[in-house]
């Protein structure tokens, strides 16, 4: 769960930050340390400063966004409204990450051979005890695309004749894992659609009656918050419903751990993989698998690997030497979220969202594709003009609010009812900002011709 701003501060105003010096005088030791000391905190000065108050308060207080933004090294010659591709990190992870690659650089195979794997673990017990979970859960991954390919790759609960399934806004490269499956494991790939307009009910059913039509399928990839339309699903509803048909479920929290309040056990899941370097701010690189402690053995160790032992989540993860900077520079990173605090980064994005979204709710034929059922969205909102549902309409959207207005967007593909544009406003995002978008679409909709 999410540290209180108040204890993390102070935990932060206690602590001295180890110079360059400092961190070559402790490499020069051949020995592998018995214990590696926790990471040293951000400095107050570099945290920003929230008032204690109500979350939705201060999701609306633009002085105090102001400061965060500041906080934030940005172009100025357009307005980012595409920030769900990666979240940029904030200058004091950003500065933290070149040292940690001066670092790395320095002291090169001997930190990889003596410190690394024990920072690594402290950097797993950070992660976990903001999920909920233990360390023995978590495996670090270089984003999660990895941690969902792994999982996906390695379920072990599968025979000939089984089948998979997953929905039309899941993930294309998890979609692609799925499909797979087929190939190597002799199985069939169902896919159906989520429907719109998407209530939490209408979703709900959709799934039971997926479920139920298909019932050899064994294995459910389920988006908590697709990258597509930006829809929050009811995980923990889905979950139980699919443990009723006897099925797993692969959570799919890459675009949600960061932007939404919640932790494992809101889920229920068995399964997951998430992003560190979309909505934590961390560098881009880096993300973790998840596996309850007593469904490890029903993933497979990923190419026999023996770097670790079968009992070890980490033997479920092998990606070579990699570039551990990202890795190193998380512990800032999440010092960074804890100062915000996720009920009021949630309630900041949700409030970004809704200030565009309910100003353009009265313009004929612009489809919103996210409900108006604040558990069921965060920042992440698409939209479409009714009729203009092909690739080449809404990359002519996507162009002329950024060739007109300098406000970039990006289409996105691969919904049933047809493209979308999607929309997704940061932390650094100011109203004002997202109030450009809306004179923006009042002109493209009133240029694109009536359906």
């Amino acid at each position: 769960m999410t540290l209180s701003r108040r204890a993390m501060v102070a935990g932060a105003g206690a602590t001295l930050a180890l110079g360059a010096s400092g961190r070559r005088a402790a490499a020069q030791s051949p020995r592998l340390p018995a214990a590696v000391a926790e990471p040293p905190r951000l400095p107050v000065a570099e945290l920003p400063r929230l008032p204690v108050a109500d979350p939705e308060l201060v999701a609306r207080d633009e002085a105090v966004w102001r400061e965060v933004a500041g906080r934030f090294r940005v172009s100025a010659d357009f307005v980012n409204l595409e920030n769900g591709y990666y979240g940029i990190m904030p200058e004091p992870v950003r500065h933290a990450y070149l040292r940690n690659v001066d670092r790395l650089n320095e002291e090169n195979s001997h930190l990889l051979r003596t410190t690394y794997k024990g920072e690594a673990d402290q950097i797993r017990r950070r992660i976990a005890g903001l999920l909920g979970v233990t360390a023995e859960e978590i495996a670090l991954t270089r984003g999660g695309t990895e941690a969902l390919q792994n999982l996906i790759a390695g379920y072990r609960g599968l025979r000939p004749g089984d089948a998979v399934m997953y929905a039309d806004l899941d993930y294309h490269s998890a979609q692609y894992a799925m499909n797979w499956l087929a190939g190597r494991r002799g199985v069939t790939v169902e896919r159906f659609a989520v429907p719109e307009p998407a209530t939490r009910q209408a979703v709900l059913d959709a799934y039971e009656r997926a479920l139920r039509d298909h019932p050899k399928v064994r294995l459910l990839l389920l988006s908590h918050m697709n990258n597509r339309t930006g829809l929050v699903t009811p995980v923990k509803e889905i979950v139980t419903m699919a443990r009723g048909h006897g099925v797993d479920v692969i959570v799919d929290a890459a675009h949600s751990w960061g932007h939404l309040d919640f932790t494992i056990a809101d889920l229920d899941a068995e399964f997951a993989g998430f992003s560190l370097h979309k909505w934590m701010g961390v560098p881009l690189g880096a993300g973790f698998l998840y596996i309850r402690k007593d469904r490890l053995a029903d993933v497979d160790s990923v190419f026999a690997d023996e770097t670790y032992p079968l009992t070890d989540i980490r033997s479920r993860v092998h990606s070579g030497t990699m570039n551990v900077a990202p890795i190193l520079t998380v512990p800032t990173a999440l010092d960074f979220h804890d100062a915000l605090g996720a009920q009021v980064k949630q309630a900041r994005l949700r409030y970004l969202r809704d200030r565009w979204v309910h100003q353009v709710l009265d313009l004929p034929g612009l489809e919103i594709l996210t409900p108006e059922d604040p558990s069921m969205y965060g920042a992440l909102t698409a939209f479409r003009l009714r009729g203009h549902t092909s690739e080449a309409d809404n990359v002519a959207v996507a162009d002329r609010l950024m060739s007109h207005h300098r406000v970039f967007t990006v289409r996105r593909g691969g919904v049933t009812r047809g493209d979308c544009v999607r929309v997704t406003p940061a932390l650094f995002t100011s109203a004002e900002q997202v109030d450009r978008l809306v004179v923006a679409l009042r002109d493209v909709a009133g240029r694109m011709p009536r359906a």
